[in-house]
């Protein structure tokens, strides 16, 4: 038989771009509403009429008439996992038992906003290495494929052995054209392993953990995951969630398994009456400045807004980073574009160079 629970997890088109495109909205426009005195019905029939996405129309239609229906709020969202996750239905929970959930609603909105602005720049600082790559290396296979048996035809006649890069490249283009079949199966094979083991739990904990060590992006990836945390962790506690329940929330909202493991490990022992200062201290996947700040926030009893402080700078850091490796990255790019491409069209030439040699 069937839990009656997991009935309720009902799937929704789309939910990835209502997430990005159409949440945030919808929730900072319910602040408005709500803190304008309109109740929560009208607010959601208000909202779900001019939204377009018929989707989020029909989970909105749902989500309002379970309210009408006598639940709460958030137990209503929390019948779509896909589009309302664990940490926005837990802050409207949270809201809606302090009796502030439009105060709870402009709060979360401002943190999902963030949320997006920073993944659009981390798109968008790797969107230009990534297209000039591809195009590097789709050029690169052309010249391989169409252009250097053209030269190894020409140089054949000419009764001498090719220099050995010109062989070599000669026997790759030979390899590939013969079998192609082979080299796209085993790059298929390559990408489908390589994606089955990232989804199971000890494959993303190993694949983030080798992000953190990259030089340069792996300080990139933890201060993505720290200014995550603590903005994440801020915001769950000025809503009103106990902190143990906050570190549930917040170890998988962090985007790094590493750093989110730390977390929960951390769990046991502030359940045991340590400070999460204590806990973290010494910990490789936080900064020391994070934890020692941390430590001052709950000395002075103002650990949530240390930890908004704590984000606004970790955020600017990384906002300081991408600009810094989006400059660097350009040169850096044409340096090995040119010896991809330049390597292949110097191995086509270097027996015309050898036959000039030869007549001198």
């Amino acid at each position: 038989m069937a839990n009656p629970t997991q009935k309720k997890k009902k799937s929704v088109r789309g939910a990835g771009a209502i997430r990005k495109k159409e949440l945030p909205m919808y929730t900072r426009q319910l602040s408005a509403m709500l803190s304008s005195g309109m109740p929560l019905v009208q607010s959601i029939v208000a909202l779900e009429d001019q939204s377009n996405n018929k989707s989020f129309c029909e989970v909105l239609e749902n989500v309002r008439l379970k309210v009408e229906g006598g639940s709460m709020y958030s137990e209503a969202l929390a019948d779509y996992p896909q589009v309302f996750d664990e940490l926005y239905v837990n802050m409207m929970r949270a809201g809606e038992t302090g009796g502030m959930l439009a105060e709870t609603c402009d709060r979360v909105a401002g943190f999902l906003e963030a949320a997006n602005r920073l993944l659009s720049k981390v798109k968008a600082a790797m969107m230009y290495p990534t297209v000039v790559i591809c195009v590097a290396l789709i050029i690169s296979s052309l010249l391989i494929v169409f252009i250097v048996p053209v030269f190894a035809e020409m140089f054949g006649g000419f009764g001498s052995a090719l220099p050995g890069p010109t062989q070599a490249l000669l026997d790759i283009s030979n390899l590939v054209k013969k079998y192609w079949y082979i080299v796209l199966a085993g790059a298929a094979t390559f990408t489908y392993s390589f994606r089955r083991y990232a989804s199971t739990e000890k494959g993303a904990y190993s694949i983030d953990a080798v992000k953190l060590k990259f030089p340069l992006l792996g300080e990139l990836t933890q201060k993505i995951a720290v200014a995550r945390f603590a903005s994440t962790f801020a915001q769950l506690l000025n809503s009103g969630v106990p902190i143990i329940q906050a570190m549930n929330i917040v170890g998988v909202a962090t985007g790094n398994k590493v750093v989110g493991g730390a977390i929960l490990d951390a769990r046991a022992n502030v359940e045991e009456g340590h400070t999460l200062s204590e806990t973290l201290k010494g910990n490789p996947a936080f900064p020391k400045m994070l934890v020692h700040m941390l430590s001052a926030g709950e000395q002075t009893g103002k650990i949530e807004e240390m930890l908004g402080k704590l984000a606004a700078f970790y955020q600017e850091e990384v906002d300081t980073m991408l600009e810094g490796l989006t400059s660097l990255l350009e040169p850096l790019l044409m340096v090995v574009i040119g010896v991809m491409i330049g390597g292949i069209v110097l191995c086509m030439f270097l027996p015309i160079f050898k036959m000039s040699e030869m007549v001198m």
